[in-house]
C-alpha cells in the first residue's frame, strides 16, 4: 500500500534549512532565512506548538525569533538551549515559554509579534475547533563564538553531548572545535579534514566522528585519530574515490539498554546520466566495524535522522523525497518521491518521550521534514501489525501436532 502524502504542517516566510524537536516538550522549532537583504523578508527562528486537533497533527506558530540578515543553517538542541549556526558563528540562545496572558492584555512591549499566531491543521488549513491560549516564548541571546574561519567561512555542523556539557562545530575550514557549555571556553581545536565537515556525531567515551568532503569518515578521541571508516572493504568494484560521506549518526540498540550503533550515508562523488545508489552502513559502537551496509535509492542523500529508540532512520534527498528505513535490515519502509519541490534540508523524529507519543495519534512514528520550499511537512508510519507472542506459540504448537497426525496417517503404526 503507497503511503499517504505528507500533511503540510507549516510554511515559512523563507527557505528552511533546520529543524529540531524538543524531548520533554509538544514543541518544534524551525529555522532558515536567505536573502534578507534584497528581498526585505526577515530570516528567523520560529517555534511552533504542536497538538493533536480532531485526530489529526496540527501546528500553530507561536514566536518568531528575528536573526536579521544571518541565515541559519544548522542548528542543535539541549533542553531549553538552542546552538544555531549562522555564517562563520555559532550563536547560543535560551529560550522560555510563559503562560499566556489573561484575554484582552496586550504584550509587555506592546507589540503584535507575540500576540499574533497562526494555527495551521495537517492539511495546511485553518484548525477548527475552540482553542485556549497558547503559551508565549521568550528568547535570549546568550552569547556568540565564531566557528570557522576560511575565506568563504560557513559552519556546517552543531552538535550537543548527550550531557551538554560539550559542543562540537565543525564547518568549511575543515577544523573540529570542542567547546565546554554553558562557558563556550573552546577546548579543542584541529584540522580534522582537507575541506568541508559535512557532518558530526558525539559518541560514547567521549569519542566523535566526523565526515568530510575528503572522502573521510573519522573517528577521534581529542586530536587523536582512532580510526578512518572503509564502508566499502567488503563490497569488490567500488574504487575508494567513487563515493564520499554525506551523514554521520549514533543511535540506540533497540532492547539493549546503553549500547550504541553508527550509521553513515555514502552518496557517489560525481553525477552520472545514470546515477549511482546511495549506500546505508551501520556499524558497531565500540569496534566501529561495518555491520551492514544496503543501497537506498539513487536520489542523492541529503539528510539523515534516528529515532529516540534506534528503530527507524530518516532520509531526504536533493530531489525533494523522504524515506523511513528499519535501522536493524537497513530495509526501506515508507517512500514519498518528490514530497517537497526542492531539496530536503533537514529531518527529525517526533521523540519517543510522553508528549510525543501523545501527539502520534495511535502511529508507530512520525517524521518532520523541511526544506527550501519553505515547508515543514508531516510523515506518519502506521503501526506494523504483527501477532501477539501467544499466538505465534499456540500456531507452532497446532502445526506440530497436525504434523504428527499427518504422519500417524500416511504410516500406521508410526507412534
Amino acid at each position: 500500500m503507497a503511503p499517504r502524502r505528507p500533511a503540510e504542517l507549516y510554511r515559512a516566510p523563507f527557505p528552511l534549512y533546520t529543524v529540531r524537536l524538543h524531548p520533554r516538550r509538544p514543541l518544534a522549532i524551525t529555522a532558515g532565512g536567505g536573502g534578507a537583504a534584497k528581498t526585505g523578508i526577515r530570516n528567523g527562528v520560529h517555534f511552533l506548538q504542536l497538538e493533536q486537533i480532531g485526530g489529526r497533527l496540527s501546528a500553530s506558530l507561536l514566536h518568531c525569533h528575528d536573526t536579521e540578515t544571518r541565515a541559519t543553517m544548522t542548528m542543535a538542541l539541549a533542553g531549553d538551549v538552542i546552538a544555531a549556526g549562522q555564517d562563520n558563528s555559532c550563536h547560543i540562545l535560551r529560550f522560555s515559554l510563559q503562560e499566556p496572558e489573561a484575554p484582552g492584555t496586550a504584550g509587555k512591549d506592546g507589540s503584535g509579534e507575540r500576540g499574533a499566531r497562526r494555527r495551521r491543521g495537517a492539511s495546511g488549513g485553518a484548525a477548527g475547533g475552540a482553542q485556549g491560549p497558547a503559551r508565549e516564548v521568550r528568547v535570549e541571546s546568550l552569547q556568540r563564538v565564531r566557528t570557522d574561519f576560511s575565506p568563504d567561512a560557513l559552519q556546517k555542523a552543531v552538535r550537543f553531548s548527550a550531557d551538554g556539557a560539550l559542543l562540537a562545530t565543525g564547518g568549511a575550514d575543515g577544523f573540529l572545535r570542542l567547546w565546554e557549555f554553558p562557558s563556550m571556553k573552546k577546548t579543542l581545536e584541529f584540522r580534522a579534514h582537507n575541506g568541508e565537515i559535512e557532518d558530526i556525531a558525539l559518541g560514547p567515551d567521549n569519542k566523535v566522528v566526523t565526515a568530510g568532503r575528503d572522502f573521510q569518515c573519522c573517528v577521534w578521541q581529542q586530536d587523536q585519530l582512532v580510526t578512518g571508516l572503509r564502508w566499502h572493504e567488503n563490497l569488490p568494484g567500488i574504487p575508494d574515490k567513487a563515493y564520499r560521506y554525506q551523514a554521520c549518526r549514533f543511535g540506540a540498540v533497540e532492547g539493549s539498554a546503553g549500547a550504541l550503533r553508527l550509521y553513515t550515508v555514502q552518496v557517489p562523488h560525481k553525477r552520472e546520466r545514470r546515477p549511482p545508489p546511495c549506500y546505508l552502513t551501520k556499524w558497531d559502537g565500540k569496534s566501529f566495524l561495518p555491520l551492514l551496509t544496503r543501497p537506498c535509492g539513487s536520489e542523492v542523500v541529503s539528510c539523515l535522522s534516528i529515532s529516540d529508540s534506534g528503530t527507524f532512520l530518516g532520509l531526504g534527498t536533493v530531489t525533494g523525497s523522504v524515506a523511513i528505513h528499519i535501522a536493524f535490515s537497513l530495509q526501506r519502509l515508507y517512500y514519498v518521491k518528490e514530497a517537497h519541490g526542492i531539496v530536503v534540508t533537514d529531518v527529525a523524529f517526533v521523540p519517543e518521550s510522553r508528549p510525543g507519543r501523545e501527539l502520534l495519534g495511535g502511529h508507530e512514528a512520525a517524521l518532520l521534514s523541511v526544506a527550501v520550499d519553505s515547508r515543514c511537512k508531516l510523515h506518519l508510519l502506521p503501526t506494523r501489525r504483527s501477532l501477539p507472542v501467544w499466538l505465534l506459540l499456540l500456531l507452532c504448537a497446532g502445526l506440530i501436532v497436525a504434523t504428527i497426525l499427518l504422519l500417524q496417517l500416511a504410516f500406521p503404526g508410526f507412534l
